[in-house]
């Protein structure tokens, strides 16, 4: 269903146009990410060393071992 506000005009690309156009509202396309993105859930030795290595972050960062960055560059 196309329904007309204020008789605003999208313009769309020929380009995009061959490649297929879309247009969902943004409620919809959040869930739609929602339902799109995988989660993933570890076990066994993968989620111990996850923790671990969550733990030691963690750690590091309460006494002051991190630092901002704005680049990668700026690590050396």
């Amino acid at each position: 269903m196309v329904k007309v506000i204020d008789n605003q005009i999208i313009k769309i690309s020929k380009q995009a146009l061959k490649k297929g156009v879309v247009i969902l509202d943004l409620k919809e396309y959040e869930r739609l990410r929602e339902e799109t993105t995988p989660t993933y859930y570890l076990k066994g030795k993968e989620a111990e060393k996850l923790d671990k290595l969550v733990e030691e972050g963690l750690r590091e960062y309460k006494k002051g071992k991190c630092r901002v960055i704005k680049s990668l560059a700026d690590l050396n």
